[in-house]
């Protein structure tokens, strides 16, 4: 079975991308992480993710995939050890200093991204030390993939949906040279996002990100047994949002009844829910003009995310819930959830905390009241309706 794998920065993340449908999560602790400007798990909270998920019959991958410097090693034995304490599923590193030891404490390793794997000699070489899958470098195309896992057999773990990096996977230094935040110990300032005036028109190097949805079952069929997201930074909305979308895209392939008109929609989705145009890319082809942005650059946070459930009052028949963007009387919304069908849903009436009702709900995460026959479960979310699925 093909494994649907999210990231999450903290634990309510990580509890959203499992319940929503992800197979997996890879996270990151306070040490060794290249995300640094997350807010992380805690050792606390790597042994309550652990049991979170194991609860589910899902799995956690811990990020140690940073670049090593001699001081860095002090701690490290400690806190692998402490990783297979708690029973993480695997670490990711591409230190070979860290795979080594991860390895002698018997800890199944996933070769991060940031060792650029393109061709199966690299593979192999990693292998033959005992490395269980492969994180192929977002440089990877179609015929590259095939050939790693008919030479190999390896497990591979390719990138589908969400942020590209400028340079080769693992390899930038433009953080470095502009901003002294190393890029590869988790410091990177996203210099490929900056826009650039060179006495004329405004200038980035900035990628689209990446949306895989067209190739899905081609991958599938090519021998891809993982399928990462990216986004570790990412919100609680943008997460359920993907997750939710690639987990009934994967089943509907793989139970054959994905219909076309599904897969346009959850493009339309996709494309919608991040601020930037999602689209394919090394896969098919080579990245051009239109897989980048060079000028014209167009980056609109949309207020589609209206809310969260928080409970749901069984006596009166009302949703309880957490406003994140401005709605009002009339506006037409839909509920996203872990274990319902997605619903349209008409604002009818508003009650604040004081049980009082009003027009429109205007402040960031005050609680409301929305009538609703049927319970909604927690983390349960209501966005404004878009699209419609047929």
């Amino acid at each position: 079975m093909t494994e649907l794998l999210a990231p999450a920065g903290d634990l309510e993340r990580l509890k959203i991308a499992l319940l929503y449908g992800a197979d997996a999560v890879y996270i990151g602790g306070t040490l060794y992480s290249l995300r640094a400007n997350v807010k992380n798990f805690t050792n606390d909270d790597l042994s309550n993710a652990c049991l979170f998920a194991h609860n589910l019959s899902k799995k956690v991958y811990v990020t140690v995939n940073m670049v090593f410097h001699n001081n860095d090693l002090k701690k490290l034995d400690d806190y692998l050890l402490f990783l297979k304490k708690i029973q993480v599923d695997a670490i990711i590193a591409s230190d070979i200093v860290v795979v080594k030891k991860a390895l002698e404490y018997k800890l199944n390793v996933i070769l991060s991204t940031q060792a650029s794997t393109l061709n199966y000699s690299a593979v192999k070489f990693w292998q033959n030390l005992g490395v269980n899958r492969f994180v192929l470098g977002r440089e990877v195309n179609r015929e590259d993939i095939k050939r790693i896992k008919k030479e190999t057999n390896a497990s591979l773990e390719c990138f589908i949906h969400g942020a590209m990096c400028t340079s080769i996977s693992g390899k930038c230094v433009l953080s470095n040279y502009c901003t002294n935040r190393d890029s590869n110990r988790g410091g990177c300032a996203q210099i490929c996002r900056w826009v650039f005036n060179c006495d004329g028109p405004d200038f980035t190097l900035m990628s689209k990100d990446l949306n895989m949805v067209d190739f899905i079952e081609d991958m599938m069929n090519i021998g891809v047994d993982s399928f990462k997201i990216e986004g570790r930074m990412r919100s609680i909305y943008y997460i359920a949002t993907v997750v939710k979308c690639y987990r009934k895209i994967i089943d509907g392939i793989q139970n054959k009844n994905l219909q076309e008109e599904e897969k346009e929609y959850y493009k339309k989705v996709l494309n919608r829910v991040a601020n930037r145009d999602t689209i394919p890319q090394f896969y098919h082809k080579f990245p051009g003009v239109s897989e980048s942005y060079f000028q014209d650059r167009m980056e609109v946070s949309n207020q589609d995310f209206l809310g969260i459930i928080k409970g749901y009052d069984k006596e009166n028949k009302l949703i309880i819930l957490e406003q994140r963007n401005y709605f009002k009387i009339g506006d037409v919304g839909e509920f996203i959830s872990p274990n319902m069908e997605t619903f349209t849903y008409t604002i009818s009436k508003i009650i604040d905390e004081n049980n009082e009702e009003i027009e429109v709900a205007r402040h960031p995460q005050m609680i409301v009241k929305l009538p609703y026959d049927t319970e909604v479960c927690e983390y349960a979310m209501l966005r404004l309706k878009v699209f419609d699925k047929n």
